[in-house]
């Protein structure tokens, strides 16, 4: 009855194990796949309950009178396996356990197949494994058995290179053979075929493998380049996603009304200024929580209607006042709209006609370039303008008026004044003779007259000479050394009754003739130095003897 009773248990915990399994497999096949290892590595806890059938081993905790027994404890252990993935479903698994108790100890080491569907939040595997078992009961040689390993479990992907395995449930076998061996603690120790249940949890670390794939999408559009409210067709091709899974697509554009309808659009170009404008698609796997999701664009360009294109000529080009010109314009649409030329006019004379001849009546017309102007238009309201110039000849021109003197420029003395220097040429003076003298070394014909003044209160004689005479000094002979030949320069004073210089450009042909000024006799007045020396004083006459 126990031995019925147990392999029960064993059967209907493998068919339980085997429905949640499938049911999980079926399930993940609809979900995304994950990365995939090269290889993987389980370390982690391990739990087997073993029954033994067929023979007789002993359980340390019964009475050493009573019948030796065939449930065998429950054992802690550990567990461990190495897979190499040779694609994303299948791999070569090698398995290693280790559980011990009271009685003793059992260790598997195992191979075969695994087959595992990965998915975004959960890996769920099936292996078969068959290998080495070793069974030791305290007090007695170990056996060597044949044995499986049939099961499947649970993985949590944690990150790309980390899981959590939250179970794994194997139905174990293994044979042993006592029978030569002289088992003096269980003379009844025969040949047992050991079944149950293998329970694993933990880390299952995972290493290499290509990086995986992001999706991705591109855009196009047809055509490319369309008149104002033709439409255009936008396209996105969507790759790298779960071809299983119904894809969302979101649509806009810069310019126009987009019209979307999964992995196509259209685009409405009525309105649309003229332009570049773009289109972009958004692409979701609405089953995917992370990563699920890519875009892409395309560029399209509107071009707005073409207005009419015209050019216009004159016959003659040129003509005397009083005479008539010929006008032509020639209009054509590059749209093959019907046009009409109109509006003509003129910036001088009048314009007489209609269509695209016209003529020009130069009559009353200013000399000179005369631009004739016509409008071309079309029925959609665009138009364009052109045209044409005629030259009006006039009678010669009058003769320029002769050259004529003009005053450059100014020097104050008012500061020189407050410090009792009322004739001394000061920097600022100095840097607008230099600006004089620069005029007369760049055109040699001119000539310069200084007109200096003084006002009526000031009392030093000759002082609007000296003003006139010390800037001339500063010109032809100054630390400036301009060098201008005092030929060219002529002193005179004036009537403006001011503490200044006034600095007159001749040109050549030109007369100086402003009234109220007189000619300097240089001969009298000299140019005062900055820093003049004291007279020297007389010797005393010697006294009489």
């Amino acid at each position: 009855m126990s031995r019925r009773r147990n392999t029960g248990s064993v059967s209907v915990l493998v068919a339980g194990i085997g429905l949640l399994l499938s049911l999980g497999l079926l399930a993940a096949t609809a979900s995304a796949q994950q990365e995939t290892p090269k290889f993987d590595v389980f370390t982690g806890y391990q739990w087997v309950a073993p029954t033994a059938i067929g023979g007789n081993v002993p359980t340390p905790f019964q009475d050493p009178n009573a019948p030796v027994g065939e449930h065998i404890p429950g054992l802690n252990g550990f567990g461990a396996s190495f897979t190499f993935n040779m694609d994303s479903h299948w791999g070569l698994e090698a398995d290693l356990g280790q559980n011990w108790g009271s009685f003793g100890y059992m260790t598997t080491g195992s191979a075969g197949p695994r087959f595992m569907v990965r998915t975004e939040g959960v890996n769920l595997f099936l292996n078969g494994l068959v290998g080495y078992n070793r069974l030791s009961v305290s007090g007695d040689p170990a056996s060597n058995g044949v044995g499986a390993i049939l099961g499947g479990g649970m993985d949590l992907p944690i990150s790309n290179r980390l899981s959590f395995r939250l179970f794994e449930a194997d139905y174990m076998w293994s044979h042993h053979h006592f029978a030569d061996i002289v088992a003096p603690s269980f003379p009844e120790l025969r040949r047992p075929d050991l079944q149950g249940v293998r329970l694993r949890s933990g880390l299952v670390w995972n290493f290499g493998g290509a990086p995986q794939v992001p999706p991705a999408a591109s855009c196009s559009v047809q055509p490319a380049e369309v008149m104002v409210g033709e439409p255009i067709t936008a396209t996105a091709t969507a790759s790298n996603f779960n071809p299983k899974h119904t894809l969302t697509y979101t649509w806009n554009a810069t310019g126009g009304k987009v019209t979307g309808k999964d992995n196509t659009a259209s685009i409405d170009t009525n309105g649309v200024a003229g332009g570049s404008y773009t289109v972009t698609a958004r692409i979701a796997d609405p089953k995917m929580k992370k990563g699920g999701e890519a875009s892409c664009s395309a560029n399209f360009t509107v071009k707005p209607p073409n207005p009419p294109t015209m050019s216009c000529s004159a016959n003659p080009t040129t003509v005397q006042v009083g005479g008539t010109v010929s006008l032509t314009c020639s209009c054509s649409s590059p749209d093959n709209q019907t046009v009409t030329v109109s509006g003509w006019s003129a910036t001088s004379g009048t314009v007489s006609g209609n269509g695209p001849n016209a003529t020009l009546n130069t009559t009353g017309a200013s000399p000179g370039q005369v631009t004739v102007s016509a409008t071309c238009s079309d029925p959609r309201g665009l138009s364009t303008q052109a045209s044409t110039q005629v030259t009006v000849q006039a009678p010669p021109p009058p003769p320029p008026p002769p050259p004529q003197a003009s005053k450059l420029s100014e020097c104050d003395f008012a500061n020189m004044a407050k410090i009792k220097k009322p004739w001394r040429v000061d920097n600022e003076c100095k840097g607008k003779l230099d600006d004089v003298g620069k005029n007369l070394q760049q055109s040699a014909d001119n000539r310069l007259v200084i007109v200096g003044n003084a006002e009526p209160t000031e009392k030093r004689k000759n002082l609007a000479a000296e003003r006139a005479v010390n800037a001339k000094a500063y010109l032809t002979g100054g630390e400036a050394k301009l060098g201008i030949d005092p030929g060219r320069i002529e002193t005179r004073t004036g009537s403006a009754g001011t503490q200044t210089d006034e600095f007159w450009i001749v040109p050549a042909g030109a007369t100086f003739s402003e009234e109220g000024t007189q000619p300097v006799d240089e001969s009298k007045v000299k140019a005062v130095p900055d820093h003049p020396h004291p007279a020297a004083k007389k010797k005393a006459a010697p006294k009489a003897q």
